[in-house]
């Protein structure tokens, strides 16, 4: 189980530790930190949980003002993070058996942000020429060459400058340029972000054009989106869904070998519905899946 041997939100809470910190409040919680600033609130989690929670071989040093993890994978490659001292992420690079390394992400052009809204970024709203049903896909009822084109288009248009994660994490109208694929073929029980095996299976699909994906370029990365309901709390909701969206990334590597350098997550509560309504809704308890490689690396449509 995710979490740090939580088992269910109600053990999150009792974990929970809460103070102020130069005027905004913080909540600290096992694998997490949720920050309330303003009206708006957000949530962080360790880099470095969900290799952890993967098991085999993991170490961390330090190294100056920089904290250095190595993750070794079973096929001898090993993943290095880096982040700061607030474990924000700098770089994340895989080093095959050879000494050989890719760039997966480089967060090291900008510097680390000092609020949560330096990471925001706000872009006009992109033109979209290609149906709805194109540019949001419901995996469930989609056929498997629309998941493999939402999973390898470009942006839908060109775009400005390269983002840092964070920036993509924390910037609506940024992802708005991306396609999504809606995993609604898996929904989560209310207050749990257990993935039972049966829906664990039905992620097939979007595995194989992941590591499709992967193949043909090995620097790609993808955001696994986490949502909940309306019911609940903004704090419990948004710990429940960046659970989630780790649970969902945790199963697309051991059970179908997505590398999971490849993959990262970010859990957004109840901010986006897909059916809006503030009752109980097991559809809105989903994840959603997005090629971002683009708006790490600057490529153009053209590219």
């Amino acid at each position: 189980m995710l979490g740090h041997e939580t088992r269910s939100i109600g053990d999150v809470r009792t974990n929970r530790r809460e103070f102020n910190q130069d005027g905004v409040t913080v909540i600290q919680e096992p694998g997490r930190t949720i920050v309330r600033e303003d009206d708006r609130v957000f949530i962080r989690h360790d880099e470095n949980d969900r290799f952890r929670d993967l098991g085999g071989d993991m170490r961390s040093e330090r190294r100056g003002n920089e904290i250095v993890t190595i993750y070794r994978r079973p096929d001898g490659d090993e993943i290095v993070t880096v982040t700061d001292e607030n474990g924000y992420l700098l770089r994340r690079i895989r080093r095959d058996r050879d000494g050989r390394e890719v760039v997966i992400i480089d967060n090291g052009f900008r510097e680390p942000p000092r609020s949560f809204e330096d990471e925001v970024v706000v872009l006009p709203p992109p033109l979209i020429e290609i149906p709805r049903d194109r540019y949001v896909v419901d995996a469930g009822g989609a056929d498997e060459s629309v998941i493999h084109e939402a999973l390898f288009a470009p942006p839908l248009s060109r775009l400005p400058r390269r983002y840092t994660l964070d920036e993509v994490r924390n910037s609506p109208s940024l992802r708005a340029y991306t396609r999504s694929v809606d995993l609604d073929t898996i929904n989560f029980d209310s207050g749990s972000w257990a993935l039972s095996q049966d829906q664990g299976q039905r992620l097939a699909g979007i595995a194989g054009a992941l590591n499709e994906a992967i193949r043909r370029n090995s620097s790609e990365v993808f955001l696994i989106e986490g949502h909940t309901d309306a019911v609940g709390s903004d704090i419990d909701n948004l710990s429940l869904s960046d659970r989630r969206a780790q649970a969902a990334a945790a199963t697309l590597t051991r059970d179908f070998s997505v590398p999971p350098e490849n993959l990262t997550t970010q859990g957004y509560g109840a901010q986006y519905l897909k059916v809006q309504t503030l009752e109980a809704s097991r559809i809105n308890r989903r994840v959603t899946i997005r090629r971002i490689t683009p708006l790490l690396t600057e490529q153009s449509k053209a590219q």
